[in-house]
């Protein structure tokens, strides 16, 4: 069996990962990226971000590397509008998430909770015509329910406008898109912890007294544009002309709302140092390596559905997803139902007494999705800090998703296991995903009421 240090000349990888420790191009990368006013999906700053991964992946020795285009809906925020009207008149600041409909409108304010399907079920017809409120975080003890599912959950029960507040304190509104690749059906917005304590206090709870909460009301304002545009993917390649090949990717893009410095900035950056380990022993690779830089994650997984469209999925052996990797401390491997991706991931982590903390179950929101749902055997790469992960999102998808936040020595150490994962992985076949063990592993985890309010259940498994 192959094992981290096969082949023989393991000396040569030694001594690549020991000069990774000072490598400070994944760093400049990450300051470059952070430097630009915006990577929002086909933004103007995203394809200037393009460019720059397209040079560094050249400068470490990535062949053939090329922008690839692909149509998308652009959406560009305008002024938001946020303001109780009753019991009091108070205007609260706010963000439109992406895909959000320009809207103007007045309706009851109704808190949902977590804005769990039992939690709006419950609400009742309280939801139907009004303005729902909804945390970020779902509660201990159950699988974490996805923005796009809760708000699929609310358009379902006929609410007007969504808001979505954050747990994590602050003054930090949230953003995250509504939908995938099109405007939405109503509007959503982004509030801070703090403005949810207010409107908590505000709402039209369902448990509530009624005669207490009935006069609850607010008014919705969001200017905002959907229309034709387009974004891209930096492509290359590492390693021999194989017929088969492995894809190492990370999306570049990030909110408008903030430099994108953890999210995901990082995994871009420690995919550029994975790919400069890999070019100084690409004589060890067993297959070729396809290294991706992919667009508008943000906003529906768009650039890795474009990648996808244009490879022969059954020959790519397997996906590494490096979307949270150098963030924090400790590496984190989901492995998407894949024993042979989690075993890997173990016996890397062993082999270099690095921690690895494992995540076995799928899920579909992040760039491996387009792979896996078609067979691929996928392995994302995220990270959480040595005390333990925290239920959301932290300061990702806010203001605060800044370069400060960032420590070099995580991008460096998950530099070298990403690259040792790589090289390990280029020299194995793992068996492919089944998609009824899939599709029955989404099931368990209760993902399909969500999957099919956002609309992003495969057809293929009705």
């Amino acid at each position: 069996m192959t094992t981290p240090t096969d082949p023989d000349d393991s000396s040569r990888l030694e001594r690549t990962l020991g000069r990774a420790w000072s490598d400070d191009r994944p760093w400049e990368l990450l300051t470059a990226l952070t430097q630009l006013e915006s990577r929002m999906g086909g933004s103007p700053g995203e394809r200037a971000a393009a460019d720059l991964v397209a040079e560094a992946f050249e400068r470490v020795g990535v062949a053939n590397v090329g922008l690839e285009s692909f149509p998308i809906q652009y959406w560009e925020r305008g002024k938001t509008t946020f303001t109780v009207t009753e019991p009091v008149e108070r205007e609260f600041e706010a963000l439109a998430l992406p895909y959000a409909p320009a809207a103007d409108l007045e309706a009851p304010l109704v808190d949902v909770g977590y804005g769990t399907p039992e939690e709006i079920d419950d609400a009742g017809e309280a939801v139907e015509g009004a303005i729902v409120v909804a945390s970020t975080t779902t509660p201990a003890g159950q699988r974490f329910v996805h923005r796009m599912e809760k708000f699929g959950h609310a358009v379902d029960a006929g609410a007007r406008g969504f808001v979505f507040a954050n747990h994590v304190p602050g003054q930090l509104p949230p953003t995250g898109a509504l939908r995938f690749d099109r405007e939405a059906a109503i509007p959503g917005i982004g509030v801070s912890a703090e403005t949810h304590d207010w409107l908590t206090e505000y709402a039209n709870s369902p448990a509530a007294d009624p005669d207490e909460s009935a006069n609850a009301r607010a008014s919705l304002r969001v200017e905002a544009t959907t229309t034709d545009g387009s974004s891209q993917n930096v492509v290359g390649t590492l390693g021999p002309d194989t017929d088969d090949e492995l894809l190492l990717l990370a999306h570049y893009d990030a909110h408008d709302v903030a430099e994108g410095a953890l999210d995901n900035g990082c995994g871009v950056a420690t995919v550029l140092g994975a790919a400069s380990v890999l070019a100084a022993v690409e004589s060890d690779l067993g297959c070729r390596v396809r290294v991706a830089a992919v667009g508008c994650e943000e906003i529906g997984l768009l650039g890795a559905e474009a990648l996808a469209e244009r490879l022969d999925l059954e020959s790519v052996r397997a996906v590494v997803n490096v979307d949270g990797a150098g963030r924090f401390r400790n590496l984190q491997a989901y492995s998407h139902a894949s024993e042979e991706m989690r075993a890997l991931a173990t016996e890397v982590g062993e082999h270099y007494g690095q921690p690895v903390v494992h995540e076995p179950d799928p899920h579909p929101f992040s760039d491996h999705w387009p792979f896996l749902r078609a067979g691929v055997p996928a392995l994302q790469l995220h990270s959480e800090p040595a005390g333990g992960g925290e239920r959301g999102r932290g300061w990702g998808h806010t203001a605060a998703d800044s370069r400060d936040k960032v420590d070099v020595r995580n991008i460096r150490t998950h530099t070298m296991l990403s690259a040792v994962l790589v090289r390990v992985l280029s020299r194995r076949t793992p068996p492919r995903i089944d998609g009824a063990d899939l599709r029955d592993a989404f099931r368990e985890q209760h993902y399909e009421p969500g999957m099919r309010a956002s609309d992003t259940w495969p057809r293929a498994w009705d």
